[in-house]
């Protein structure tokens, strides 16, 4: 991802999770923190179809929603997988698998042993099927209400991979 993909990200978080609005300062706060984190799914010289943000983060934790972060954690744990959203017109060509397993692949070669997300819309059968497991969480119960009764905090580890 480069900075002049945030405003075709920006409408695919539109489209994609409308009851999770995410604006410009948050992505481009995520891009700025962690840029090997960021991927763009675009032909060359086209607008982006879609996108993942992840960084290395806190386990048992997410940010709150649409908020700019001050810095990534000085204790991180696994790579929190923020977002990965397509654009309504690309969706069912399977292109997620090949960017999952990409950032799968980086955070297992960077030493990370697991990469962890919050499943809203109904996606932990989504997610399931990407190697990810439910973890309920406690610590979690809180943070999880504020993104939707069906947010499922997951896991998946990349001691495999």
């Amino acid at each position: 991802m480069r900075p002049g993909d945030i405003d075709a990200v920006v409408e695919i978080a539109r489209l994609s999770f409308p009851d999770h609005f995410e604006g410009r300062p948050c992505f481009e706060n995520r891009l700025a923190l962690y840029p090997r984190g960021c991927f763009v799914l675009a032909a060359e010289g086209e607008p982006a179809k879609g996108y993942l943000i992840a960084y290395p983060w806190r386990a048992e934790s997410a940010p709150p929603l649409n908020t700019v972060i001050e810095g990534l954690p000085a204790d991180p744990a696994l790579i929190y997988l923020h977002d990965l959203a397509l654009h309504p017109g690309a969706r069912g060509g399977g292109v997620t698998r090949a960017v999952v397993e990409r950032l799968a692949g980086q955070a297992a070669e960077d030493g990370w042993p697991a990469v962890a997300l919050v499943a809203v819309n109904d996606a932990v059968g989504f997610w399931s099927r990407h190697g990810f497991v439910e973890q309920p969480s406690e610590g979690m119960a809180a943070k999880l209400a504020s993104y939707g009764a069906d947010a499922r905090y997951m896991v998946r580890d990349l001691q495999d991979v």
